[in-house]
């Protein structure tokens, strides 16, 4: 493989070894919440403060994570060890998660507490060094944004199927014993997310030509230095954590808003397929996108999606709110959006690694894509305490019908306040962030003469 093309195969495997990964963190992401409060009866604040304190430790084991790998050196590379590693190991707390329902009283709260924590902590292992290889395969921006779209695709592809179906099969497999349900979805899980992982080990290999990347050792101080001195990583932080948060904001109180506010809990599924479909659409459509429309806009135009999403629910909420085309059409452009910054604050991230070393000296591919892992995972917690808190403060109460005043909450949740996210991330783009056209052209000169 040369450093600047990467083969089909390559690009098929690795987006396969994201297929495995993000059935992995979708369920997570998707259904812990109601599986913490509807099946293992463990109330929402907590579980929402579980979360958001899951994502401190995130906050000091994910770049120490980047760093460990930066400093391995093996026959096969520094990135596809700890991908196998990191799935095996995450595998087994994906089962202990879905298996919380069988504790009761104080032993309820802790075992979820710990294996929910340890779950996030493993998952770093292999997610990290999975986007970490993107840089080190080609330097070229151009291939990169191809690159990107393998994983993606199959990445949306898990999302879709696990929110359109994932209640579906839970129902299938335990019956009205959704906790067996969960559990036996988390083994078949599983199953793909070992299978994929070894298909990426065997069949995608990163491709260095620096010299000094083999043989450069970072230690903690450099892990702060190229955290604390990369101003556009700062930017990207702001940048994609409010988009990420609004997002799954949405994604996180969908299931409480169609089953009460709206009373249509079939609606769900139906929202989670269009969304799934479109935010395939969106990742497919990047590369292509980003050859007519300039890279500094992109990420309003994925921006203005979300947007679209929100005046549309807002609508179908006044006017029809068990239509389900319109419910569909509010899904779609939610996770075209959401498909476009994917691709997007992929390639973006990239480019920040390549900032990193233009402005410290340091190329470090783990650490910098660390923070995407942190990002992601942060905005889950966030989201999720959001919802546990937000659910507590409007009085929602499981499996009794709402009041009045619990549903108008319920749409404030769903749609004000990710409105308000999305324009926050338009805006700090707007302000900080600089690594396009002429700049960034500049920036990939200056470290390739070195």
């Amino acid at each position: 493989m040369s450093e600047g093309v990467i083969s089909l195969k390559t690009k098929v495997s690795y987006g396969l070894g994201a297929l495995g990964k993000d059935f992995a963190c979708s369920i997570i992401y998707i259904f812990l919440m109601f599986y913490y409060t509807d099946v293992a009866g463990i109330p929402a604040a907590f579980v929402g403060t579980l979360f958001l304190v899951a994502r401190f430790v995130d906050a000091v084991t994910d770049p120490i994570m980047g760093m460990v790998v930066d400093n391995t050196r093996s026959r096969f590379g520094k990135f596809r060890p700890w991908i196998v590693i990191g799935t095996l190991v995450n595998s087994v707390f994906l089962v202990m998660v879905f298996s919380t329902h069988y504790f009761e009283g104080m032993a309820l709260y802790v075992y979820a507490t710990v294996t929910y924590i340890l779950w996030g902590i493993t998952y770093t292992i292999m997610d990290i060094p999975y986007w970490s290889m993107i840089p080190s395969m080609s330097k070229e921006r151009a291939e990169r944004e191809r690159l990107v779209v393998w994983p993606r695709l199959f990445a949306s592809f898990a999302w879709m199927l696990m929110g359109t179906y994932g209640l579906y099969v839970v129902g299938f497999f335990g019956g009205e014993d959704k906790g067996s349900g969960f559990l036996y979805l988390s083994l078949a899980i599983v199953v793909a997310f070992i299978a994929s992982a070894l298909i990426t080990f065997f069949n995608v290999k990163e491709v260095i030509k620096d010299k000094k990347v083999t043989t450069e050792k970072f230690s903690l101080h450099d892990v702060k230095k190229i955290i604390s001195e990369n101003d556009q990583l700062k930017s990207l932080i702001g940048v994609v954590l409010s988009f990420n948060i609004a997002i799954q904001l949405v994604g996180g109180f969908a299931i409480y808003y169609f089953t009460y506010a709206i009373g249509r809990e079939d609606l769900f599924p139906m929202f989670a397929l269009l969304s799934g479909v479109a935010e395939i659409a969106g990742v497919f459509l990047f590369p292509r996108l980003c050859n007519i429309i300039n890279r500094k806009h992109m990420w309003l135009v994925a921006c203005g999606f979300p947007m679209l999403c929100s005046v549309v629910l807002i609508f179908t909420g006044l006017f029809a709110p068990e239509n389900g085309i319109l419910v569909g059409v509010a899904g779609a452009a939610l996770k075209f959006g959401g498909g476009l910054s994917n691709g997007l604050s992929t390639v973006m991230l990239a480019d920040v690694v390549d900032y990193g070393e233009y402005k410290t000296g340091h190329r470090s591919e783990s650490i910098i894509f660390s923070v995407q892992t942190m990002l992601v995972k942060f905005a889950g917690a966030l989201s999720g305490f959001f919802v546990g808190i937000g659910l507590t403060m409007i009085g929602y109460v499981p499996n009794v019908e709402q009041a009045a005043e619990t549903i108008l909450g319920l749409r404030i949740l769903m749609i004000g306040i990710p409105t308000l996210l999305v324009a926050m991330s338009a805006f700090i783009y707007v302000k900080t962030y600089k690594l396009n056209g002429e700049y960034q052209r500049m920036v990939v000169e200056k470290i390739t003469a070195v």
